[in-house]
């Protein structure tokens, strides 16, 4: 499997595109500029299967609805988060876009439990990994060592816990007993800045070693 970090809108929000030797790909979080990514695609002659998304706040979901509606795509989406889409008081957008309030139409899909799951030619497993958001999710690909972690966890950081739904034990947590355990090697993409690994974390990111 190949990766693709693609930074997108005022926040720099990683999307990422997930692609295989047959040039299909999921997309993650496709947070903004909708003809950006349309374009990116098309030039790399990829075909999407689904959009996945780690949560539902406005800077992951801005996209949507294009990409959906231009590849017929199938989104899924936590289940305690699916409401999120349809509303920029819960999706934060109302408070932080200065009235360009974002709003995408319901998922197709909801994650309701922690899974194994296959969409297309892509396997992978859901973990529950709230604290960021009550429906926060990441998605472990283990045959590739790869997680993908959303606001969870970031290089030397862990995501914010003080909007709507936030708790900071439940993150901590989640990122000790869910992504920490993985193999140390296992390379993690988080939602917003450069990549890092369980290992850089669990030796360095003062959040989680009491530094």
């Amino acid at each position: 499997m190949n990766w693709e970090q693609i930074p997108l809108g005022p926040l720099q929000t990683n999307c990422y595109i997930l692609s295989n030797e047959n040039k299909s790909c999921l997309i993650v979080d496709p947070g903004e500029e909708g003809k950006k990514l349309v374009n990116h695609l098309q030039q790399r002659k990829l075909k999407p299967q689904a959009i996945i998304l780690t949560h539902a706040h406005f800077d992951h979901i801005g996209a949507v609805d294009h990409l959906r509606e231009h590849y017929k795509l199938p989104v899924y989406i936590h289940e305690k988060e699916a409401n999120w889409l349809m509303d920029p008081v819960l999706n934060g957008s109302q408070f932080f876009m200065l009235g360009n309030s974002i709003k995408a139409k319901p998922a197709e899909h909801v994650f309701v439990k922690e899974d194994k799951m296959t969409i297309g030619d892509f396997t992978f497993e859901v973990f529950e990994t709230p604290g960021h958001s009550p429906g926060s999710v990441s998605f472990y690909f283990e045959k590739e060592g790869v997680v993908v972690a959303g606001d969870a966890l970031f290089q030397g950081s862990i995501g914010r816990t003080d909007l709507p739904g936030g708790n900071h034990n439940q993150l901590i947590s989640s990122i000790h007993n869910k992504l920490l355990v993985l193999p140390e090697e296992t390379l993690v993409l988080p939602g917003h800045g450069p990549t890092t690994t369980v290992v850089e974390e669990m030796d360095s990111n003062p959040f989680l070693n009491g530094f």
